[in-house]
């Protein structure tokens, strides 16, 4: 099916994780699709990316920016807008479960409300005027955190409830200048940087295997692959009536009957 993503210009926040990420992958996805990724993230790596991206023949820029500073933001979309002139979609992927719980400093906290979702209010807030003249759409994504909680993390809980506020009231907000806002909500994949958890813990393998169990579809974490797959169809005129909507990505992890699952010890 084609997508009818060839040259759109989409913007991705954290899209320079490591190799295998989230935010990779959707870059990588959108390059296949003809799409022009735009990486913004914090970490030098993404010039890497875009540089591999730009060998293949394929457009691609990377806006090295601090998320939590708003001027550092601001000045990214002007980037964006002096060397494509237009944006078409913005995804929010930035997301790093810090454990900012109860017992954390305000100041902690309210980091990671900054990165978690005040970073996804300003890159919106920016890229809006572009996204309006382009009739684009936004995708937020999010995580089962939200909805079932996880325990040491209210920082993070709290950021990412605040991230399907904010897919709902924008999807009403905006309903008038026909942009759409969505969110995918992810439960257990395995990224670099839960492998990385996984290699802190004595006994990382059991600790994986039980979360594996835990899923009930085919008892294993939903690949990156199938999460960016799902945004870029989410993004795409294929998807052009769908607004203000959670789709969930987790192999059926929040809504499914615990009984599927028969043994998690």
């Amino acid at each position: 099916m084609d997508l009818n993503l060839k040259n759109k210009i989409v913007v991705v926040s954290g899209s320079a994780g490591k190799e295998g990420s989230i935010g990779e992958t959707i870059i990588k996805r959108l390059a296949d699709e003809g799409a022009i990724p735009v990486l913004v993230d914090r970490n030098s790596r993404g010039f890497g990316y875009a540089e591999a991206l730009q060998k293949k023949g394929i457009d691609s820029l990377f806006v090295q920016t601090d998320v939590t500073d708003p001027v550092e933001i601001e000045n990214a979309v002007k980037k964006i807008v002096e060397k494509y002139g237009r944006i078409d979609a913005v995804i929010n992927n930035v997301g790093v479960n810090d454990g900012a719980g109860l017992d954390s400093s305000y100041e902690e906290f309210m980091n990671s409300l900054k990165l978690n979702v005040v970073s996804y209010f300003l890159l919106v807030k920016y890229a809006l005027p572009y996204l309006k003249e382009s009739k684009g759409n936004i995708l937020n994504i999010g995580s089962k955190v939200a909805l079932t909680g996880q325990g040491g993390t209210s920082g993070y809980a709290a950021a990412k409830g605040g991230v399907l506020g904010l897919t709902r009231e924008w999807a009403v907000d905006l309903i008038q200048f026909g942009i759409r806002s969505n969110a995918i909500i992810i439960a257990e994949s395995y990224t670099p940087a839960y492998e990385d958890w996984i290699k802190t813990l004595e006994d990382g393998e059991t600790v994986l295997n039980k979360i594996n169990k835990s899923i009930p579809f085919e008892s294993r974490m939903t690949k990156t692959v199938e999460i960016a797959d799902t945004a870029l169809f989410v993004i795409s005129d294929r998807s052009s009536h769908t607004t203000g909507q959670f789709v969930f990505v987790d192999g059926g992890y929040v809504h499914l009957d615990r009984a599927l699952i028969s043994d998690v010890n």
